[in-house]
């Protein structure tokens, strides 16, 4: 199995006809369809299911299909940082994480990095501590941002100053919303939209002074963009963190739980890294940038 051939699949997968396919790669549909049929002899699995109008993909072809965009992820992630070893420090870095104000360290150090040097580019993937640990492991990340509760003894880390509380979003209209703060009794009488992460590391059984499992979850997520339209439609409040819920609708209130429960952010990378220049350029310009907010 090449690369070519997993960008003919994912080609197929994308247009879901062989001309399609074969049009946007600027070849013929005989040699496309020949490579198709060699690749499936060579996994031994139907890959497509072939009906009249359009081709699908088999269970086993999606499987191939997420493989097949890592694994040519990763090539031009390694194209780049093979092409960036020079004087000139330009390139590509990759950050992941989840969406709050806590991260504005990270953006100041990248706004800072890219005035001394516009070669370089950043590029940020959105998602929970479970996505982004999946593919930091699989080196398609250089850094990822951890929000607590997560485990991040397995990297090295720096944790951000400024750590966000948990709190609920909820609508105006919510009985709850007249109070300055929600206590654990009233987190149980409520449906909750919990984020998938903190229900998983069952983060909040010492708050609660429970298991979280007496919690009315009624719907999970892994980023709160989702989550916000189900509380606009009243299906529920938003169990959440203040640095999230920042870009609410005005129809919309946060309230911080009482006792205060906060979360701290964590920039982790793999242990032992070879950093291309650009991405050890932004991590020195991130620690400069901490040290500055500690002793300012």
């Amino acid at each position: 199995m090449d690369l070519r051939v997993l960008q003919y699949f994912l080609a197929v997968a994308r247009e879901q006809t062989i001309s399609g396919a074969a049009e946007a790669l600027h070849m013929t549909q005989p040699p496309l369809s020949r490579q198709l049929k060699e690749l499936e002899e060579e996994l031994g699995r139907q890959l497509f299911l072939r009906g009249s109008r359009q081709i699908t993909l088999t269970r086993e072809g999606m499987l191939l299909r997420r493989r097949a965009e890592e694994i040519l992820a990763l090539v031009e992630k390694t194209k780049s940082e093979v092409r960036s070893v020079d004087e000139t420090v330009e390139g590509d870095v990759f950050i992941g994480g989840g969406e709050s104000e806590g991260m504005r360290p990270i953006a100041r150090a990248v706004a800072a990095v890219r005035r001394d040097h516009p070669g370089i580019r950043f590029h940020f993937y959105s998602g929970d501590g479970y996505d982004v640990a999946e593919r930091l492991d699989q080196g398609l990340l250089d850094f990822g941002a951890f929000i607590e509760p997560t485990d991040v003894r397995k990297y090295d880390s720096l944790r951000l100053p400024r750590p966000d509380a948990w709190g609920l979003l909820m609508r105006r209209d919510d009985p709850l919303a007249g109070r300055e703060a929600i206590t654990p009794a009233d987190l149980l009488q409520v449906p909750l939209l919990p984020s998938r992460q903190l229900m998983g590391e069952n983060g909040l059984a010492g708050w609660l002074g429970c298991d979280a499992a007496q919690l009315h979850i009624v719907s999970t997520g892994n980023l709160l963009t989702n989550l916000l339209l189900l509380v606009e439609e009243g299906v529920g409040c938003a169990l959440t963190l203040d640095g999230l819920a920042r870009n609410r609708g005005e129809n919309l209130v946060f309230r911080p739980l009482a006792p205060r429960l906060v979360s701290w952010i964590f920039l982790v990378w793999k242990k032992y890294p070879l950093f291309t220049p650009a991405a050890e350029l932004f991590l020195r310009r991130l620690k400069a940038e901490l040290d500055g907010s500690a002793s300012a």
